[in-house]
């Protein structure tokens, strides 16, 4: 059996397991899932020590100087101190406190390493010790010396069900990480300061470290990260996301629209984000003097989306490239939205657009855009032109209600950008993921025999700001890119015409909802300003 299928096995013990303390607590997915990603945590934590400390007892014969804990900092693993073994908990005897004394692990472990200080979830005594036993048993049983990053894996598929359970609220999803992976390929964060003002879990950085990483650098050496969340809880899982893979960063909790921590005008070679969508009354009277992190002005409608938009622009120095997931219903938005969107594409950064299938987030079937800006395109041949992908017909259909990319697949978009920008074709994902494949379907060749750029109807075109500014302004791919001559002559893909057109519906109903809500405060206004 492959690694890869080991993992799979484990993944779905593991949850199987971990699901057992919403049977019998009573508990929601928010309450257990901390502590649940606290044990899969501090159980990776001791392995990544054990093995740092048997490195460097290898090289005793060259000593070198520091005490062990910086050494052991510096090989990339936390230290961990005795009281905070994963070892010592699993041998507790059931008479014992086991909340208590994984508590006190959490504590110890914090204590010793800055980059997690009250990262760490202490909330174990409200549980059992027959069921903290257990699943101290079961996850004790992860071997991670499987494959290249089977915490990376495990944690992330945790996260995912987690996000499944607890569904969405106010606009927010859980970013699937083949859309996380697929940006960090275009921009291409090789080195420097990369920023995600709603960093969520983390998962941008650990992408932007993979990719450093499988390209034979080391992360902790190039990249500077920079992250803000409005929520302590989640800033907390972050920073713990971002310390099980031998990361340092400045993530800190605030509200991105009033609080600029990071003074980001300017700032950034990379800017990552899945905002919320379509977020409503936000208090655009705090935020119309700041130029400097909205320099086109305030968008008149109750809509946030343009607000992130001008945010992730903004926040990029000369040379910077932004990557981003963004409502369908912003590339073709009207009004004070349509003029700032117009002032972007005037400003020469907007650099790709690639439309996203249905059903790639795991709570909803929402479709959704990737924008991505380049400032560095000036001067360039590109400066007057956009590149447009329609990717809503590339994917692979997990269960009937999810969707993700294949390795080749997410390899052969990205690839699609790399040749527009005059790039060589960079196969490194794919070959890190072999196993996921699909036999040459989507290969750079086949599609682009000659290895350079070509418009290909119903895939990719390159739009001018002329043609741009023909079509009103709109960055929505379909505009421009047309249907393949298969799908012309044979009509062989009507299914995908209808999703089509479904996804455009929704589009145009999550519109209508947002004219609904203006056209009801307007008519309040008006009412409550007659009496």
């Amino acid at each position: 059996m492959s690694d890869f299928k080991k993992i799979e096995q484990l993944e779905k013990r593991l949850w199987s397991a971990a699901d057992s303390l919403r049977a019998n607590t009573g508990l929601t997915a928010q309450e257990y899932s901390r502590p649940i990603l606290g044990l899969i945590f501090l159980r990776y934590a001791e392995f990544r020590f054990e093995n740092a400390a048997a490195k460097l007892e290898g090289q005793s014969g060259r000593r070198r100087g520091g005490d062990i804990k910086s050494r052991i900092q510096a090989e990339g693993a936390m230290y961990v101190p005795e009281e905070a073994l994963y070892s010592n908990l699993l041998k507790l005897p059931e008479s014992a406190n086991i909340g208590a004394n994984i508590n006190e692990a959490m504590k110890a472990l914090e204590a010793e390493n800055e980059a997690i200080k009250d990262a760490l979830p202490k909330s174990y005594t409200r549980f059992d010790n027959t069921i903290l036993k257990d699943l101290l048993k079961n996850f004790a049983a992860i071997d991670f010396g499987m494959g290249s990053d089977v915490f990376g894996r495990i944690y992330e598929y945790f996260l995912n069900e987690f996000a499944k359970t607890e569904g969405q609220g106010g606009g927010e999803f859980f970013t699937p990480s083949t859309l996380v992976r697929l940006i960090t390929e275009i921009i291409e964060p090789f080195h420097g300061k990369v920023f995600d003002p709603a960093c969520g879990s983390g998962g941008m950085f650990v992408s932007c470290a993979n990719f450093v990483e499988e390209h034979n650098r080391d992360a902790a050496d190039e990249l500077s990260i920079f992250g803000q969340e409005k929520t302590g809880d989640t800033v907390r899982l972050s920073k713990m996301n971002l310390a099980v893979h031998g990361l340092q960063g400045d993530v800190r909790e605030g509200n991105s629209y009033y609080e600029d921590i990071h003074n980001c005008a300017g700032n950034f070679d990379f800017v990552m984000a899945n905002p919320p969508f379509n977020v409503n009354e936000i208090q655009k009277d705090r935020l119309i003097d700041d130029k400097a992190r909205f320099p086109f002005g305030m968008p008149r409608t109750d809509n946030g989306n343009y607000l992130w938009i001008q945010l992730f622009y903004a926040a990029l120095n000369d040379k910077g490239r932004a990557g981003f997931v963004m409502a369908n219903s912003a590339s073709d938005a009207r009004a004070s939205e349509q003029n700032i969107r117009q002032q972007l594409i005037e400003a020469k950064a907007v650099d790709v657009m690639i439309a996203v299938s249905s059903n790639f987030f795991y709570t909803v079937t929402l479709p959704c855009s990737l924008w991505f800006f380049d400032k560095a395109k000036k001067g360039t041949d590109r400066e007057d032109t956009v590149l447009f992908i329609d990717a809503r017909h590339i994917f692979r259909q997990v269960t009937r209600a999810v969707r993700d990319y294949t390795s080749e697949q997410l390899n052969f978009i990205a690839n699609i950008v790399r040749l527009y920008r005059g790039e060589g074709i960079d196969n490194v994902y794919l070959n890190q993921h072999p196993e996921e494949a699909n036999n040459g379907d989507w290969a750079v060749d086949k599609h682009f025999p000659e290895g350079q750029y070509q418009d290909i109807a119903g895939l990719c075109k390159v739009a001018t700001i002329e043609e741009i500014k023909q079509q009103g302004w709109s960055l929505n791919p379909g505009r421009y890119i047309g249907i393949s001559a298969s799908e012309d002559e044979h009509d062989e893909d009507f299914a995908a015409k209808l999703e089509a057109l479904q996804e455009e519906l929704e589009v145009l109903n999550s519109e209508a909802h947002l004219l609904e809500n203006e056209i009801s405060k307007n008519i309040t206004e008006i009412v409550g300003g007659a009496r």
